[in-house]
């Protein structure tokens, strides 16, 4: 049965996000947790050292498990060797089940942006136009290779029994991430202009597929 009720604070109360790179996992992860007054980490930043090293897995493990103590926080990434770790741990996955089109021409851009600017990323690293562009180890390269494969994952495993616990929400659009933001009240406040909002104003936001 779909679900149509925005984010409950109180039973929300650790939300990973998930989706290929470029969905906008981090930023939506952290407008959820301005208004759920919730800490935010990003798997990207705990993952990667000084000039794009990974750090160890012990250090990366160890890390994870000190952001993921607390009981209220968002976090964003997919990173597979760590996800029984912080899935275990979480109550809901928001799964950003974009169309190609849409990450690929969203990430492009930001790509572009980071480029231009210069902007500084985790631990002081900054991506470059010769990996982006015509590198194996390209972001667009790595999202044209794991996009579908990444999609079959997360069906996989939002129909199997392996996190019974977690409550999916699966968004198709930015425009439904954008209404479930706008729909979730602020932890600890009740929203009376939000009290009776017509079915079709909110995305529907599913346990199966569609």
């Amino acid at each position: 049965m779909p679900e149509t009720a925005p984010l409950d604070p109180a039973l929300d109360r650790r939300i990973v996000i998930i989706g290929s790179s470029g969905a906008g996992k981090t930023t939506l992860a952290r407008q959820l947790s301005g208004r759920l007054n919730a800490a935010m980490f990003d798997l990207d930043e705990l993952h990667w050292g000084p000039d794009w090293t990974p750090k160890p897995r012990d250090e990366f493990v160890g890390a994870l498990q000190q952001a993921a103590t607390g009981e209220v926080w968002t976090a964003s990434g997919n990173y597979q060797s760590v996800r029984e770790l912080l899935w275990s741990r979480a109550t809901t996955l928001i799964w950003l089940d974009y169309r190609f089109a849409t990450v690929f021409s969203r990430l492009f851009v930001r790509s572009v942006r980071r480029l231009l600017h210069r902007e500084v990323l985790w631990q002081g690293n900054r991506e470059s136009w010769r990996a982006t562009f015509s590198s194996r180890q390209s972001i667009l390269w790595w999202l044209l290779t794991t996009y579908h494969r990444r999609r079959r994952e997360y069906r996989q495993l939002q129909r199997s029994d392996a996190y019974p616990h977690l409550r999916w929400i699966v968004l198709h659009t930015p425009a439904e991430a954008e209404r479930l933001l706008a729909a979730t009240p602020l932890r600890g406040q009740s929203d009376p202009e939000r009290t009776g909002t017509p079915n079709n104003e909110i995305p529907s936001y599913r346990h199966g597929l569609r």
